[in-house]
């Protein structure tokens, strides 16, 4: 009896923890983009003096129609503080799900707040992928990106002008790429989408066209890189073989040493026209002069051409060369 007692003494305490005292999280909605599902709701509106933690379960139709209406945790999503929840693995099948979430602030929790209506991931939003060409040679490489986890790419390709006559290829997400070998230079043209199943489809993506330059340009860039290469080399043992067997008396032979003219010295004075015509002539009196006449005279030493004879003054006595 008193164990009996104390049982129900300790489920009435532990009782008031269960009931909600919190207004439940509101705008509770999904994204759904390429199969990738995002459950997101807006924090709670009380006031919390420790970090609201939040929990999110699903109930698909086997939980709903076999196990009685259960509830299953969403295990990446179990006492987190973040408002959002990535379900992609969780919601597996293409059943209808029903969604909800709760908070925690302390020891308090509130209710659960649901989304509207069952959601189903065969709404989801399927979007053409992202890619990226590259070209090898006659091949075209095609990189996807940003695809569901499960479909396929579907991929129209055609030479410019001729969509009509387009291949069709169909690559599986898996592999993401694709690889097309083409038999021309000519431009071409493609559109890519993702298919999911028979009927769930992306919308086409913009046409685009690349130019192949054909197996022949790999053989004309390697060419000019192996001249360039083997040139470069040549000059460099030119250079170093000059360098090593150059000897140094050998500079005389290659290159000859010539007199400066005179003209091109800076050694020489310049003489004045008058005063080179004064010392000609200075010279010329004195070395045709009888030396009995000239014995008493004064030859000039200041360059002007005058002798004094003794005579007045103002009587002067030239010589010249005749």
């Amino acid at each position: 009896m008193t164990l009996l007692l104390l049982l129900l003494h300790m489920n009435f305490v532990a009782a008031p923890a269960d009931i909600p005292t919190l207004a439940p999280p509101t705008n509770v909605s999904i994204m759904s983009v390429n199969m990738r599902h995002t459950l997101r709701w807006r924090p709670l509106r009380e006031p919390c003096s420790t970090t609201v933690l939040y929990s999110v379960q699903f109930q698909g139709e086997f939980e709903l129609l076999v196990l009685n209406g259960s509830w299953v945790d969403a295990h990446e999503c179990q006492v987190t503080a973040r408002t959002q929840c990535d379900l992609t693995f969780d919601l597996g099948s293409d059943s209808d799900y029903n969604l909800r979430v709760k908070g925690r602030c302390g020891p308090l929790q509130s209710a659960w707040g649901q989304l509207d209506a069952p959601f189903n991931r065969r709404h989801t939003l399927l979007t053409p992928p992202e890619v990226t060409t590259t070209t090898v040679g006659d091949f075209l490489v095609l990189k996807f990106s940003q695809l569901p986890l499960t479909g396929n790419v579907i991929v129209m390709m055609w030479r410019r002008g001729e969509e009509q006559q387009a291949e069709v290829f169909t690559v599986p997400v898996e592999q993401k790429n694709l690889h097309v070998q083409l038999k021309d230079q000519k431009v071409h043209c493609f559109r890519v989408r993702t298919v999911l199943g028979e009927q769930l489809h992306s919308s086409n993506s913009e046409t685009r066209c690349v130019s192949i330059k054909g197996p022949d340009s790999i053989w004309k860039a390697l060419t000019v890189v192996t001249v360039a290469t083997l040139v470069t080399a040549a000059l460099l043992f030119i250079i170093l073989w000059s360098v090593i067997h150059f000897k140094s008396g050998s500079c005389s032979w290659y290159f000859h040493k010539v007199v400066l003219p005179n003209s091109l010295r800076n050694d020489w004075d310049i003489i004045p026209p008058e005063v080179q015509e004064e010392e000609e002539l200075r010279i010329s009196m004195v070395t045709t002069s009888d030396p009995k006449d000239t014995k008493d005279w004064d030859l000039p030493t200041s360059g002007t051409g005058v002798a004094s004879t003794g005579e007045p003054p103002g009587q002067t006595l030239w010589h010249s060369h005749t």
